[in-house]
């Protein structure tokens, strides 16, 4: 071997012990991301929501809106946001092959903002997404989201759980029991999935709270376990039934009682009764007038809950979390306070009004 050959092969040598194997080129916590981007993305569809609207002169104009999907099985059954898929008349989903799918609308529940669509797909071209759990989801978690923000399709966002909310109430904005996250998340990625370290759906991205418009680093997503509460009903019977008292709420905080010389400190102040309704027939009383204890604004003069079923309520989002636990025909026991004596009351719960939009 010459002088050059012996330099050409130390040369090589050197490069392949110092150069980066595509198996170390990456930390581990890359190589995560991107094994859960390779084995998910797939199943995450492109949804086109095409409306149509009329001009001056009653000339349709179709205007087209665009959000992300999962694909939830092999039938071809799709989950998605209900706000994505509201107002369509025609709905198109795009999978990640490029080939595109007329969509049909199966159920939507516009209280929780989720809805179901169908395409009839051959199911050897479907992907379907794993589902996890969003019990115990704790702040600093990472989070992963794949969505079609303004129509760039499959993209990867990361970021952490920034919190885990009962309710948010931000300008126009009302959502309850979400995960907060700081993963970009903007126009196009509602629908899409939030996956945890295992690439499994642990949620569904919503909303961004902006005022300009695009991702500030403030994310919600609808937890997978509230999904999978309603996705049975929303298949078979295309909308949820929520268990319905009839009643108005209010929250009462100690100072208020104090300043009202009420007998109890905490509880559920009922502003009003629907007439007809399961309260109503029980004899529950709602609210007589309107009263100002400091910078708030009271309706007081009617029945004031403590407890269902000797589950004790503190406040208004207390007794809304423990009516979403009850389904219509259920019977409940409710403690109150009428002026003051302590009663309990029977009610047999009805079916929620549907609303629509």
């Amino acid at each position: 071997m010459n002088i050059r050959t012996r330099w050409t092969a130390w040369l090589f040598s050197t490069v392949l012990l110092f150069s980066p194997s595509v198996s170390s080129a990456f930390v581990g916590d890359e190589e995560n991301t991107i094994d859960i981007y390779q084995r998910v993305n797939a199943s995450v569809v492109n949804i086109t929501s095409i409306a149509v609207t009329y001009d001056f002169f009653l000339n349709p104009i179709p205007s087209e809106a665009t959000g992300s999907g999962s694909i939830i099985d092999k039938k071809g059954y799709i989950l998605t946001n209900n706000h994505v898929i509201r107002d369509s008349e025609r709905l198109e989903v795009t999978l990640a092959d490029g080939s595109k799918w007329p969509g049909e609308m199966v159920g939507t529940d516009p209280q929780t903002d989720l809805a179901i669509i169908k395409i009839n797909t051959p199911p050897d071209r479907l992907t379907t997404i794993p589902m996890g759990n969003s019990d115990g989801l704790r702040p600093g978690q990472k989070v992963l989201a794949i969505g079609n923000p303004f129509g760039l399709e499959r993209t990867l966002t990361s970021g952490i759980i920034s919190s885990v909310r009962k309710n948010i109430r931000a300008g126009d904005l009302e959502m309850d029991e979400v995960i907060q996250i700081d993963a970009a998340i903007n126009p196009g990625n509602s629908g899409g999935p939030l996956l945890d370290s295992e690439g499994k759906m642990i949620g569904i991205n919503t909303a961004i709270f902006t005022p300009s418009g695009g991702s500030v680093g403030i994310g919600f997503a609808i937890p997978i376990n509230t999904a999978k509460r309603i996705l049975n009903e929303l298949i078979t019977k295309g909308y949820v039934a929520y268990a319905w008292m009839g009643i108005d709420t209010q929250t009462l905080l100690p100072e208020f009682a104090e300043a009202l010389s009420l007998p109890i400190r905490r509880g559920v102040l009922v502003t009003r009764v629907v007439r007809g309704g399961p309260a109503h027939q029980a004899g529950i009383r709602g609210g007589t007038q309107r009263v100002e204890v400091g910078n708030a604004i009271l309706v007081v003069g009617g029945d004031i809950l403590v407890a269902v079923d000797g589950e004790k309520i503190n406040s208004a989002e207390d007794f809304h979390l423990v009516m979403k636990t009850k389904r219509p025909g259920d019977r409940i026991r409710l403690t109150l306070w009428r002026g003051r004596e302590k009663r309990e009351v029977e009610i047999k719960l009805g079916e929620r009004p549907r609303r629509t939009g």
